[in-house]
């Protein structure tokens, strides 16, 4: 894999290169395509997650804990947001909406939180609707233990499937020797769910004794992405480190 990976990126690199050294005036040309990059959105410092609402307006989360509704142009800062622990990588982290958001509203949110035993954080989930500007009726879907102070791979991205199954992932939270390897610590795993919280009775562990009920892969470092194929259904992961990316062999099956 490392071999593959140093032979893709600078081909990556090349064809990025390529792409972009047609640029004039009025945007970029390539071999195949033309387009013109237009920002819809300035002033960020550092946002995580982003998306769309029926209506065209946007939703976007900055790792600093605010959040952003973005209509016609207007930047509005969404009132009743959760505490977040802003330390290193964590913060406020992604967003999604249910896939049927049209008829129930739910919001799906990662991000760091302090609550629970021990000094520092780790990441949370919580679903939470969106009224008159402010999040409502806030549920706290799952919590990752055991907190601690250190900044890094806090995970986090949310993704349903076909079977409207709910997938969140939490990195390794810099003990990559303990946490992603056993299935009775949380880190460096990813998760799934019901979409209001119940853990799924065919998941991989739910019979193993002092195991995670929640688990559905193990083993991961980092995976800041997860996406759902749009002809398969598969869910597929990225990993945030060395080894660059991976399919998920539990995802595959499915």
């Amino acid at each position: 894999m490392k071999t593959a990976i140093n032979l893709l990126l600078p081909v990556c690199f090349l064809m990025l290169t390529t792409a972009c050294q047609a640029q004039n005036e009025s945007g970029y040309e390539s071999e195949k395509l033309n387009y013109t990059l237009e920002p819809v959105i300035t002033g960020l410092e550092i946002p995580w997650g982003m998306v769309f609402l029926p209506d065209g307006s946007m939703l976007i989360s900055e790792k600093s804990g605010k959040l952003i509704h973005l209509k016609n142009g207007t930047q509005t800062e969404i009132k009743n947001v959760p505490e977040v622990y802003k330390r290193g990588q964590g913060g406020l982290l992604d967003l999604e909406l249910h896939p049927d958001y049209k008829n129930n509203g739910w919001i799906y949110i990662t991000y760091a939180a302090a609550e629970g035993e021990g000094e520092g954080g780790n990441t949370a989930l919580i679903r939470a609707k969106l009224i008159n500007g402010s999040l409502t009726e806030i549920q706290k879907l799952y919590k990752g233990e055991e907190n601690t102070t250190k900044g890094q791979h806090f995970g986090s991205r949310i993704e349903f499937d076909n079977q409207g199954y709910l997938y969140f992932s939490i990195g390794d939270r810099g003990n990559r020797d303990q946490n992603p390897q056993s299935i009775t610590r949380d880190g460096g795993k990813i998760y799934r769910l019901h979409d209001d919280g119940r853990i799924p009775e065919d998941n991989p562990f739910v019979n193993e004794a002092n195991a995670k009920k929640a688990i559905y892969s193990y083993g991961h470092r980092n995976p800041q992405g997860l996406i759902k194929h749009p002809v398969t259904g598969e869910i597929w992961d990225h990993e945030h480190g060395p080894h660059g990316w991976r399919r998920n062999q539990y995802y595959s099956k499915r």
